[in-house]
């Protein structure tokens, strides 16, 4: 668990240093496929800038999360979920499961999440 952007993990996808399944790139952010699913439709996605979490990003007011936001739905669209419905997931720290110390949300979809997540 690294804070680095030298050592992080999605930021090297950003720069294409590490492969990932790029399913939409904007010129602020980039979604991928998540590489052990917990959906049918699970994808990851991400700034380009690096955000420790999303705590961190909010706070700097840029606008990211909306961004965000708006590639989910675009994605959701794109993936055949935005109709039966999806869920937009940022855990945050590492009882939360955040093991990649880089903002991103998951976009789950393509089966019934249960409430309470767990």
């Amino acid at each position: 668990m690294t804070d680095s952007r030298s050592d992080c993990l999605f930021c090297k996808i950003v720069t294409g240093e590490v492969p990932a399944e790029v399913v939409r790139e904007g010129e602020r952010t980039v979604a991928f496929r998540d590489i052990n699913p917990q959906a049918p439709t699970h994808v990851l996605i991400i700034p380009r800038e690096h955000y420790r979490d999303v705590v961190s990003a909010g706070a700097a007011e840029v606008g990211i999360l909306d961004e965000i936001a708006r590639e989910a739905g675009e994605i959701a669209r794109a993936e055949g979920v935005a109709e039966s419905g999806y869920r937009l997931v940022f855990n945050t720290g590492p009882a939360a499961g955040q093991t990649v110390f880089h903002l991103h949300g998951h976009l789950l979809g393509g089966r019934g999440l249960e409430w309470p997540p767990g």
